[in-house]
């Protein structure tokens, strides 16, 4: 195990935070009339200098970033009230981010939802969807788009970008009605880029930069450098694949955290973040699943540590994970390199560092 620590991706490995004081707090209002003080980054993020001065300890941090090296951690961004607590190892670095890419999608059809281009009850029949030989049934073309974006679109024709394990795990066609069973499935999120492309009138990566990184100013993302759509022969509906840094996931994460406010500017509705972050489905010890997030329920959420209620998560093959705590007012970003196959992380390798992580805030931080 290295005893340096990577930092910024710029200076190679130093045993060293990156802590710094944060300088500006705005003042958001809520929707119910709540006052609350909310800090944002503009161009770039503000930080913390000193950990204890929020109620975190500087010892406890740094023997969970030595955890983190020893597990193949590349980058990790802690965001407390709104500024940077940790910044670790190579965070403007643009990483392939994997099945985050779900809950990019979910954000991005709620912005539809919200203009009125797409009705989350909308029938695959009446949106025209269809596939390759054999093409869908009757039956499951009943399925929802709210039925695809819980998972449970009973619709178990071959999808591109596919694992082996989901292919071997994948029902027989017809075994599940839409709307009655659970299965993680790339089918129904490479149909859902079909069907917000088609109520967006663009493609997935031109929404999320008119939508997403250009109203949060993200700082590192690149359209034609960091993105790839993967097509297959099994499916006419394409996988579609982002690489993003961490201090950029932190922004989507600070949004979902803020319930959709940017500053003074409304991104998502707040009804929208709650619905689509709470649990819908109960997954045992990973918690629940919402509209392609997954969510904390009765303390379940990652293996080996508890979380508190309305935690949710954005996660990758690798241990992508984009963590978001509103009882704590944080947003946890992970990424390793999945493009080393000796880069990919466990999730109890996770679960073990988040713990590490939360047993750095003291109990009485404030929240």
């Amino acid at each position: 195990m290295h005893n340096c620590r990577r930092y910024h991706g710029r200076c190679g490995r130093v045993c060293a935070l990156s802590l710094a004081l944060a300088l500006a707090v705005g003042l958001l209002a809520v929707d119910d009339g709540r006052a609350a003080q909310a800090t944002y980054p503009e161009s770039a993020w503000d930080t913390i200098a000193v950990p204890e001065s929020v109620g975190w300890s500087t010892a406890r941090l740094q023997r969970a970033l030595e955890y983190a090296d020893s597990i193949g951690s590349e980058a990790i961004l802690i965001i407390q009230d709104g500024a940077v607590l940790v910044d670790w190892g190579e965070t403007t670095r643009r990483f392939k981010v994997m099945s985050i890419r779900k809950s990019i999608l979910s954000a991005l059809i709620g912005v539809q939802v919200a203009i009125g281009t797409l009705d989350v009850q909308s029938t695959l029949a009446e949106l025209g969807i269809d596939d390759v030989d054999p093409g869908l049934t009757s039956e499951e073309k009943r399925a929802r788009v709210l039925d695809l974006m819980t998972a449970r679109s009973g619709v178990y024709h071959p999808a591109a970008y596919e694992t082996p394990g989901m292919v071997k795990r994948r029902p027989a066609r017809g075994s599940h009605a839409p709307g009655a069973f659970w299965f993680y499935n790339n089918w129904d999120f490479n149909a859902l880029g079909t069907i917000l492309e088609g109520a967006a009138g663009m493609t997935v990566f031109e929404a999320f930069q008119a939508q997403l990184a250009g109203p949060l100013a993200m700082e590192d993302f690149r359209i034609e450098e960091d993105t790839e759509r993967v097509r297959g022969p099994e499916s006419e509906h394409v996988a579609y694949l982002f690489r993003l840094s961490a201090r950029d996931l932190a922004r989507l994460g600070l949004l979902f955290l803020r319930e959709g406010r940017w500053g003074d500017a409304e991104i998502l509705s707040r009804g929208w973040v709650a619905e689509s972050t709470q649990p819908h489905v109960d997954n045992g010890m990973f918690g629940g699943y919402g509209y392609m997030w997954w969510a904390a329920l009765n303390g379940e959420h990652y293996p080996l540590v508890r979380m508190p209620d309305g935690t949710f998560s954005a996660r990758g093959t690798g241990e992508q994970n984009l963590v978001i705590i509103p009882a704590f007012d944080l947003v946890i970003v992970h990424l390793t390199d999945v493009d080393r196959p000796s880069g990919r992380t466990h999730v109890t390798d996770f679960g073990r560092l988040l713990q590490r992580i939360l047993a750095a805030r003291a109990e009485d931080a404030p929240s």
